[in-house]
């Protein structure tokens, strides 16, 4: 069954191509941190999350990061070269951790109901720990900048989501009247919408103390009845 997943989607390019955030010509440059202390580049991820969570992006410049992360001005623009850049490549740094855990969730002997389960929890338990993160993600990244989230562009995170949707098609459990992509935009169009509006609400609980009910809701849409 597996196979057939995988050959499903090696004919079904538009799924691969609308799971992404443009084309492979299209990638681009993200600045190489590795020269960078990491404490240094601590800072300066916590100043970002903290300053672009609480304040409107238009009020907040690089020399107010450079300041709230203890580090010059001049080192901010040498590794980042302009406020937009430096916005999503410390979404980068952090979403990069999310997507590790998604991709063990997403990989297993599980059921693919199971798998699914998993992955939707580790998305909303980044939600619960990581809110100003997504605050960030929601109000200072313009949908024209999603290209610059290398979580689109992760091969090994789209092809082990699309390979698991694939497979829920092609054994009769998942809705098989519409193509994967449709399926992939409803996962994370849920986690998105819901995970936001948990934060824009300040519920005083974590969104996964409802875990349970709220996968019933996404399992009822994705599944073939």
């Amino acid at each position: 069954m597996k196979h057939q997943a995988i050959n499903k989607l090696k004919h079904d390019k538009d799924t691969y191509e609308f799971c992404r955030a443009h084309t492979e010509n299209e990638n681009p440059d993200i600045p190489i941190l590795s020269k960078m202390c990491s404490s240094t580049l601590d800072d300066i991820e916590k100043a970002v999350i903290d300053l672009f969570s609480s304040y409107d992006c238009n009020r907040v410049t690089m020399k107010l990061v450079a300041i709230e992360a203890n580090v010059s001005l001049q080192t901010i623009y040498k590794y980042f070269g302009n406020k937009q850049m430096l916005i999503c490549t410390i979404v980068n740094r952090v979403l990069e951790r999310l997507s590790k855990r998604m991709i063990d969730s997403l990989y297993g002997i599980d059921s693919i109901k199971e798998r699914l389960r998993k992955t939707l929890w580790v998305c909303f338990d980044f939600v619960d720990n990581y809110p100003k993160v997504i605050m960030v993600i929601s109000t200072a990244v313009p949908a024209s900048h999603y290209r610059s989230i290398a979580i689109y562009e992760n091969k090994e995170l789209i092809e082990a989501f699309l390979a698991l949707l694939a497979d829920g098609q092609s054994s009769g459990i998942l809705n098989d009247r519409v193509p994967l992509y449709v399926l992939h935009d409803m996962f994370m169009g849920f986690i998105s919408r819901l995970g936001f509006m948990h934060i824009i609400r300040g519920k005083s609980t974590p969104i996964n103390e409802q875990f349970n009910a709220l996968f019933d809701i996404l399992w009822r849409g994705l599944a073939k009845h």
